[in-house]
């Protein structure tokens, strides 16, 4: 479940609100209404498409994909030609749920969808939400949502058949272990926020603040203020920014997140195709401007989340300690489509302060610590741990 909101977050980030720019997409388009007819050259061009069409519509022996099936799946195909992996076009339901999620709130019911072992979809509550009070278990297996059966079903087409406007409700007919008849759910959807910021004092070292920022999304500058004058009031002198799995998001919250720890200063460049640069800079109100840093890494580390480390990196402001990061350091324009699907379009790439591209290839830690199967077995951080270690000798 951890890997495939990971890639929702990274590959469909631009489902924010138009108008807003986000870490790796740029502005927010509407469809130009006056190009969605076909010219005659262009139309001459989709000859052998349609031709192709009629000779399924008459011909073929089973079952027929729907008309908007075949549409999406020649636009995906299209869109695929061009050999880049951003530019994309995402289908109306994914480009909602990942709106909701970098918008931090949505309405639902407040439960984690993901597959068991087995492969059915099935439930964790979050503490205290409406799934929950209803009487919801981890590991409920999802039978049907109002009435419909989510057999073959992605986790994410679930989540999006039980989330909808608050007030109103959903049915859920679950299976239970040890019980042989399914059970019947009926919960009316509530606000439910997710929080993108993690904190807490360290117990090894009740000096070190630990901060994990999970996604960067619209409230995640203010829930970073928010931990950061809280850990500050509980003693910390020091802090570890945990990054790890981050896919990035909003790129204005992503500069305003780096501006935290710097004092001023280019924060990245955004290069476009003709090859000007466009500098974003921090804000010079930081409120960790005097903390020792380390900040976490590793391979899910993407966008807005690279931008970050980037920064923090060529100023000298921070340790980088963990894994080579992901690599996504493309600009993506975002265009609304007619009927709510989009169309990301690749537009420009970032580079850090010192002018180093993220695109294809990631930012290398100043520290390499691996994370491997054998410590995630054995209960251990070897990458925390390292920072830990770092900032003591920083103290010392």
């Amino acid at each position: 479940m951890r890997i495939s909101r990971l890639l929702l977050g990274l590959f469909l980030a631009a489902a924010l609100l138009c108008g807003t720019y986000l870490a790796g997409f740029g502005t927010c388009w509407l469809l130009d209404r006056a190009r969605t007819q076909p010219s005659t050259a262009e139309a001459q061009n989709l000859k052998v498409f349609w031709e192709a069409w009629h000779l399924l519509d008459d011909e073929f022996l089973g079952e027929k994909p729907s008309a908007v099936q075949r549409a999406y799946g020649a636009t995906h195909g299209m869109v695929a030609t061009f050999n880049d992996p951003y530019t994309i076009f995402v289908e109306p339901q994914p480009r909602e749920l990942e709106r909701d999620e970098l918008r931090g709130e949505f309405g639902g019911i407040g439960a984690w969808v993901g597959l068991d072992e087995e492969g059915h979809i099935v439930l964790t509550p979050m503490k205290d939400s409406p799934a929950a009070q209803a009487g919801i278990q981890e590991g409920d297996v999802v039978v049907a949502v109002d009435g419909q059966e989510v057999g073959g079903m992605t986790p994410e087409q679930v989540v999006a058949l039980i989330r909808g406007p608050v007030g109103s409700t959903v049915r859920l007919t679950l299976r239970r272990a040890g019980l042989a008849e399914p059970l019947e759910f009926e919960i009316e959807r509530q606000t439910i926020e997710l929080p993108t910021v993690e904190y807490r004092l360290l117990e090894q070292d009740p000096k070190a603040g630990y901060v994990a920022i999970r996604l960067i999304g619209e409230r995640t500058p203010d829930e970073l203020k928010d931990a950061l004058r809280d850990l500050r009031q509980q003693g910390a002198a020091r802090l570890i920014l945990d990054l790890r799995h981050n896919p990035g998001g909003a790129l204005l919250a992503s500069v305003d997140v780096a501006s935290q720890f710097l004092p001023g200063g280019v924060v990245l460049y955004e290069q476009r195709k003709d090859g000007q640069e466009k500098p974003y800079y921090a804000a010079r109100s930081g409120l960790a401007l005097d903390w020792p840093l380390a900040v976490l890494v590793d391979a899910a580390t993407a966008s807005g989340a690279e931008i970050i480390a980037g920064a923090l990196q060529d100023h000298g402001r921070a340790r980088i300690i963990g894994e080579q990061t992901f690599g996504k350091g493309s600009v993506q324009n975002v265009h609304d489509l007619s009927d709510g699907s989009s169309l990301h379009v690749t537009v420009a790439r970032w580079l850090t302060p010192h002018r180093h591209q993220i695109d294809g290839q990631g930012l290398t830690p100043d520290d390499v610590v691996p994370f491997t199967d054998e410590d995630r077995a054995a209960g251990r951080d070897p990458q925390l741990e390292r920072a830990v270690a770092y900032l003591a000798e920083q103290a010392s």
